[in-house]
């Protein structure tokens, strides 16, 4: 059953909730490499820390009305935090419409959704950061790969005891092969190349990735990824905005890449790029 097709309000307030969870999301991608807490004290503008207004924090409203400028001292706010709190509310919504394979095909879909909109929650930050710092913060990677691991074993045992059994050992392998696999490349690529290649994060994303895609949604994850990273990163060699050893962030391909094969499933991907008949 498709709960969107039948209620299309529940898209509707899939959009508002995903902008608000995209409000906090901004929060916690500036506080955290801060070692600040993201919920004390309220949001304040970070260059005079006046205290904002309730009807500031609305999502894009909120920004719109401001002009872009805090009200207090004139600095500018980012379009980057209205940007994610319309991708965060889009993504929500494609959630809502989307049919995932990735925790077993008799999972109940309003459970699906909310395994979705976890994901994609939890996701968010992690690239912001890495786009911001070149830096996966271990803990959320940790914290992301149990919760897929919960939700992984708490919608397989829906389905049954076999089901269950069989997706958990699945979605066990692939976290495990996601971290070992990534680190393996990584070092490899280190000792040929005599610098480092991938970030010890990448590897913890993967394995997060692991814990709810399993082993064929995280290989098609990993090579949307890749062949995400190879073009971006080649656009921006010929370009010159980046440098011939100018590192770039990995994190947010293989964020991509893991929505975008919980949205449709591995085996469309892996058809489109010509990788299975």
């Amino acid at each position: 059953m498709n709960l969107a097709g039948s209620e299309p309000s529940v898209a509707v307030a899939a959009a508002l909730l995903g902008a608000c969870v995209g409000s906090f999301l901004n929060v916690v991608a500036w506080r955290l490499p801060r070692g600040e807490s993201v919920v004390w004290p309220p949001s304040h503008c970070p260059r005079c820390s006046t205290r904002l207004l309730w009807f500031d924090n609305l999502p894009v409203l909120g920004w719109l009305l401001l002009r872009g400028s805090c009200r207090h001292c004139g600095g500018g706010i980012a379009l980057r935090y209205p940007l994610v709190e319309l991708l965060t509310a889009g993504l929500w919504v494609a959630i809502t419409l989307a049919r995932p394979a990735a925790m077993g095909p008799q999972a109940a879909p309003f459970a699906l959704i909310l395994a979705g909109w976890l994901l994609v929650s939890w996701l968010m930050p992690l690239v912001l950061i890495d786009l911001d710092h070149l830096w996966l913060p271990e803990p959320l990677c940790r914290i992301g790969l149990i919760l897929g691991l919960i939700v992984t074993a708490a919608l397989g045992w829906s389905q049954g005891d076999g089901a269950g059994r069989a997706l958990l050992v699945d979605h066990l392998l692939a976290a495990g092969i996601g971290l070992l696999g990534f680190e393996l490349v990584s070092n490899l690529a280190e000792q040929l190349m005599g610098r480092p290649a991938l970030g010890l994060g990448d590897a913890k994303l993967a394995a997060l990735l692991g814990a709810w895609l399993g082993l064929a949604g995280l290989g098609a994850a990993v090579v949307l990824a890749v062949f995400g990273g190879a073009l971006v990163g080649g656009i921006g060699r010929l370009s010159g905005r980046l440098g011939r050893h100018q590192p770039f962030p990995f994190g947010p391909f293989l964020a991509a890449g893991g929505i975008a094969v919980w949205l449709s499933g591995p085996a469309l991907w892996l058809q489109r790029l010509g990788l299975v008949g």
